[in-house]
């Protein structure tokens, strides 16, 4: 599966549009992460947890994207966004997506 943020890839032409795919997860922030990431605002510096919270979120929402599209018999997706949405206090949604193709290389 070939992923770009691009609305094309170099070497390849979009044979066919399948339409828009997605993912998304939604995380709830763990108690013992908040305290950690509060000793940490005291110090200054990267919050570990968070940033490995959000990358974990990210790739879920990116593989259910690509699951989408394979089931629609994609091998690319293309023009690929990610947004994010706080969905109470504690919980937010990752969502990732793209408009599925069908690539073939040239030449």
């Amino acid at each position: 599966m070939i992923l770009a943020t691009a609305e094309g890839v170099a070497g390849h032409r979009v044979e066919r549009t399948l339409g828009l795919v997605r993912g998304s997860s939604v995380r709830v922030r763990h108690v013992g992460m908040d305290i950690m990431a509060s000793l940490r605002n005291l110090a200054g510096g990267e919050v570990y947890e968070y940033t490995k919270l959000l990358a974990e979120v990210r790739e879920q929402a990116v593989d259910r994207m690509v699951a989408e599209a394979r089931a629609l018999g994609a091998n690319g997706i293309l023009a690929i966004r990610f947004q994010s949405a706080e969905v109470s206090r504690a919980a937010a949604e990752m969502m990732c997506y793209g408009t599925a193709v069908v690539l073939r290389e040239e030449g």
